[in-house]
């Protein structure tokens, strides 16, 4: 039986309609593999696309075997997509995580793997600036701040999933089977020796985001959900200003009636009261339905993701 020789290092990139830059991509991580050092392969994931995202894939896995494309039965999300590729690559030595609109550089793989070879097992890139409008900028930095301040492990700052991590933090993340999962999260998780590198953000080459203001909440409440425990505790400090607020209004009701002869009385000051704390309860509610929810899809034990297809070394495999 013939041996297989696996890559050194993976690159895992999630696509969803993203046929205007491919050509480009391809381009690039065609030229990267000729000059770089060690022995690459590409793990394209096609997460549902509908424009012809699926069809360049796969005529580049058969005409290039360094290049394997997973094809996923319908849009899981871009989170699941990383997932998946992190499956199936292969590497002895590291996986790249990257997106395929080219505003992260494939060429960083240099920097990426010289700090590995120092000992690092996460090199992570850090946004020095991002191509963004005004609003979305005071966004990620508001949401990177509180991630910071809040969670319960140290989530850099301004670090996205672009990053190089090595084999075994890979098959650490490989062996968590959360279902709402926040990628950059669990690579802090893991541990061991990590590092950040700057770098400048550049314009998606071609085509608008595919992450719409829908999945970056969506993103932002796992991150926050999965990895803090202050939403919760929140709902334990609701709970105390309620009591205190009604504590205090309940002293000043007495003191006025006993002491001042005055008994407060009308309808505003009740409809106050009654707006005030349903709303804490609501919000209370809420905070808790969102661990009921995760709970709920959690214990389902449903697969994260589904292949339909997949072509490695220029043969097709259906799932």
């Amino acid at each position: 039986m013939e041996e297989v020789i696996r890559p050194k290092i993976s690159i895992v990139i999630p696509l969803y309609n993203e046929a205007e830059v491919f050509d480009e991509l391809r381009q690039r991580l065609e030229e990267l593999m000729k000059a770089f050092e060690l022995s690459i392969e590409v793990v394209m994931v096609d997460d549902g696309s509908s424009d012809l995202t699926a069809e360049k894939m796969r005529k580049l896995s058969m005409e290039n075997k360094n290049f394997q494309s997973v094809f996923l039965s319908r849009n899981f999300g871009h989170q699941i997509a990383l997932t998946a590729g992190l499956r199936f690559a292969q590497a002895q030595e590291a996986i790249m995580l990257m997106d395929a609109d080219l505003q992260d550089p494939p060429e960083m793989i240099h920097k990426f793997y010289e700090h590995l070879k120092q000992g690092n097992d996460v090199v992570y890139a850090v946004r020095s600036s991002r191509q963004s409008t005004f609003l979305m900028k005071i966004a990620y930095s508001l949401f990177y701040r509180a991630m910071k301040r809040f969670s319960y492990i140290n989530i850099p700052l301004d670090s996205g999933d672009f990053a190089m991590i090595s084999r075994r933090v890979a098959d650490h993340i490989n062996a968590m089977p959360e279902e709402s999962r926040f990628i950059r999260g669990m690579r802090s998780w893991v541990g061991f020796r990590q590092i950040g590198i700057s770098h400048d953000r550049e314009e998606r080459k071609s085509g608008n985001s595919k992450y719409s203001l829908k999945n970056l909440i969506s993103l932002a409440l796992n991150g926050l959900f999965n990895f803090s425990k202050y939403p919760i505790r929140f709902t334990v400090m609701l709970g105390l200003v309620a009591l205190s607020s009604s504590l205090a209004y309940f002293l000043i009701t007495l003191f006025r009636k006993f002491v001042i002869g005055d008994v407060p009385s009308g309808f505003t000051a009740l409809l106050f009261t009654i707006i005030l704390f349903g709303g804490l309860q609501l919000i209370a509610i809420g905070i808790i339905g969102e661990y009921v929810l995760r709970i709920f899809f959690q214990v389902k034990n449903r697969p994260l993701y589904i292949v339909k297809e997949r072509i490695k070394n220029g043969e097709t495999t259906i799932e």
